[in-house]
């Protein structure tokens, strides 16, 4: 483990070391997975839930959505990890305060000893002027929830489980490897690097900008697919999605798009699932997404036939998300 004064100190010299291992970009026919990452259920189980506005009584909406998994929070730590990038007047790019408020409420009528919200820097690296322009400062207050900075975080090297990066290991918050439950929490939207990003991409944003750089120049360079594999398969804590799909973002994602109402919140104990889903409800086809393509190798399902839908039917509720020219072989829907 290291203190802050140490992983200050490191920061420097250990993304050199990173680069040079992560340049090579292994082609998915290379890469493995150790017996650890593989996590690929029989069957996974997805909800979408009925949500028009942020001015719903969400944590209704958000019990019932958890309650369908059965998930057993009592006196264990809760991480909600939320897509917090960039000031966004029109509230479409980061998880909405509404949606992050309602489920610390819910976890915390569930019996959780505590529930910790924690995210890293994307563009900026003032997270004191996002957390107050987003309006999450004054939901944190308001409920007295503790906030964690992961770009200063301590931190703990892992072994890495898959070798999509060539990284052999990547250095991870403590916030995130201590809790009992991690909640990705990202907002519905297309990416201009990666077709989408979901529970999967937001994971993104427990990396350190102070190892990886801003905005995680060090994954960029591995490549943004391999990179996000590889780190959801090394993280070693059970994980939870809920997606803000709400008001979600089109085109030019995940900053200069266009928002895109969408009137759902969905829900799932498999990120990989619950990223295809969320995908096939923007006319996007998830087989054809590079890292889902690598992820449903090991980590979880993408296949209608290992989805059970439950909740919403997806068709009431699927929206023609415009992308860039370059992703637009995405829309194809083919099953």
């Amino acid at each position: 483990m290291l203190n802050r004064r140490k992983f200050l100190l490191r920061s420097v010299a250990f993304p050199s070391f990173l680069l040079l291992k992560g340049c090579s970009k292994p082609p998915s026919s290379q890469a493995q997975w150790d017996g650890t990452a593989y996590r690929k259920q029989e069957r996974s189980q997805v909800a979408i839930l009925a949500a028009k506005s942020y001015d719903l009584p969400l944590e209704e909406i958000i019990r019932q959505g958890i309650n369908l998994f059965e998930l057993n929070v009592q006196g264990k730590t809760v991480v909600l990890k939320p897509n917090l990038v960039e000031y966004d007047p029109a509230g479409a790019i980061n998880t909405h305060p509404s949606v992050i408020a309602a489920t610390i409420s819910v976890f915390r009528r569930m019996g959780a000893r505590e529930v910790i919200v924690a995210e890293s820097s994307g563009l900026r690296r003032d997270t004191e002027y996002l957390l107050t322009a987003s309006g999450l400062y004054t939901t944190l207050k308001d409920l007295n929830t503790r906030y964690v900075d992961l770009d200063y975080d301590e931190v703990r090297a892992i072994k890495a489980a898959s070798t999509f990066t060539g990284f052999p290991r990547f250095m991870l918050p403590e916030t995130v490897l201590n809790a009992d439950l991690l909640v990705t929490m990202p907002k519905l939207k297309t990416h201009h690097w990666a077709g989408v990003t979901l529970s999967l991409k937001n994971m993104f944003g427990v990396m350190p900008g102070a190892i990886y750089g801003w905005p995680k120049n060090i994954l960029h360079m591995a490549g943004i697919d391999n990179s996000i594999v590889d780190i959801n398969s090394t993280l070693p804590i059970p994980q939870f999605a809920i997606v803000d799909g709400i008001l979600g973002m089109e085109g030019d994602g995940p900053i200069q798009g266009t928002p895109k109402l969408a009137g759902v919140l969905i829900f799932g104990n498999d990120p990989v699932a619950v990223d295809a889903t969320a995908a096939r409800l923007m006319h996007i086809d998830p087989r054809k997404i590079p890292y889902l393509q690598h992820a449903s190798q090991f980590l979880g399902n993408t296949e209608w036939e290992r989805i059970e839908q439950v909740g919403e039917r997806l068709d009431a509720y699927q929206k023609d998300f415009q992308v860039i020219p370059q992703f637009q072989h995405l829309k194809t829907l083919s099953g």
